[in-house]
């Protein structure tokens, strides 16, 4: 079944690079991996999926949601269907892991104070650092941070996760233990569209590979892998 199907769009930029002609069919359960330089359009498509970039044509859907069609009182729904992981965290600085967790949960509709409570052990539990559920953000370092944001993005057992750079702020170990986390949430049933540029991470961890490069994407073996990063 395809969580993610898009044909032929075309999406608005603020920059001269135009995204045109894009097509992509992502099915329930993959682990795809959107990679490309810095400039190449890989954020702006994620942008598109959680409709902070407009479709100006095509054919878009997330799940039964046509992207094209959505009006601007109708993104928030959207958004609840979708997990987003960003470079930077985005933490709440003036609150705790537990609390950070819970604006998500009372944004979104969650009254039940005991079913939020739930929820956010769940997904701690799933990102392994439920120990850190009253810790406030400067007392986690960036890797712990990012499994925070993970967690987060779990929250509303959304139809895909979308993640951009989730491991460019973060050391090499910590990166390490970041897919890891990916991965067990993907081999649990999660769909994940994730770009990046570290072809290091894509030699670990296998997935789908799609090349974005001048505004255009396309597949690409694993077996080329050496010969893309070349360009990269």
């Amino acid at each position: 079944m395809a969580v993610v199907k898009l044909k032929n769009i075309e999406i608005k930029l603020d920059s001269d690079l135009a995204i045109k002609n894009l097509s992509l069919k992502i099915d329930k359960g993959e682990f795809v991996y959107l990679i490309g330089k810095t400039g190449s359009g890989k954020s702006s498509i994620l942008k598109a999926l959680y409709s902070e970039k407009k479709i100006i044509c095509g054919e878009a859907k997330i799940g039964q949601t046509d992207l094209k069609q959505l009006k601007e009182n109708e993104i928030p729904f959207l958004r609840r269907k979708i997990g987003i992981i960003f470079q930077d965290f985005k933490l709440l600085k003036d609150r705790n892991v537990f609390k950070n967790l819970e604006f998500v949960l009372k944004a979104t509709g969650w009254n039940d104070s005991k079913i939020r409570k739930e929820k956010i052990e769940s997904c701690l539990k799933k990102v392994h650092i439920l120990d850190l559920i009253n810790k406030f953000p400067n007392q986690l370092s960036g890797g712990q941070k990012q499994k925070v944001a993970i967690a987060r993005a779990l929250l509303n057992d959304p139809e895909i996760i979308l993640a951009d750079e989730p491991t460019g702020n973060l050391d090499p170990i910590s990166s390490i233990e970041v897919m890891n986390v990916l991965r067990e949430i993907n081999e649990s049933g999660n769909t994940i569209l994730m770009a990046t540029h570290d072809f290091s991470l894509l030699e670990k961890f296998k997935g789908r590979i799609i090349v974005c490069r001048n505004g255009e994407i396309s597949e690409m073996d694993y077996d080329k892998l050496k010969i893309e990063k070349v360009y990269a």
